[in-house]
């Protein structure tokens, strides 16, 4: 069963931000697009490089270690081949960023 984790306060990730939260031992980054939220693991599936920092065009993500583009709309490549990021549903519970993560029992 999921658990609902808050991460963050709304007003800590404007349209156009991104922040680096860490939960459970994971570091997941969160992006604020246009008002839409997204959270990835902050690993590239390909080689582990850290996400967070790579440039953002639209919702598509490029790594920074060797350009690989991510849709973080679908978390997958664009063109639906490739590979795909973990993605989180996230949600505004009042005030906060709430993460949906799965039970990691």
């Amino acid at each position: 069963m999921p658990r609902n984790l808050p991460v963050a306060r709304i007003s800590e990730l404007s349209p156009g931000q991104r922040k680096l939260v860490f939960i459970d031992g994971r570091s997941v980054a969160l992006f604020n697009i246009e008002g839409a939220l997204h959270a990835i693991d902050n690993s590239c599936p390909h080689n582990g490089a850290s996400l967070a920092g790579g440039q953002l065009n639209g919702t598509v993500l490029q790594c920074p270690a060797h350009g690989l583009r991510f849709d973080l709309a679908t978390g997958c490549m664009p063109a639906g081949a490739g590979l795909c990021l973990k993605t989180f549903p996230v949600h505004v519970i009042e005030e906060d960023i709430v993460l949906e993560l799965p039970d990691m029992a």
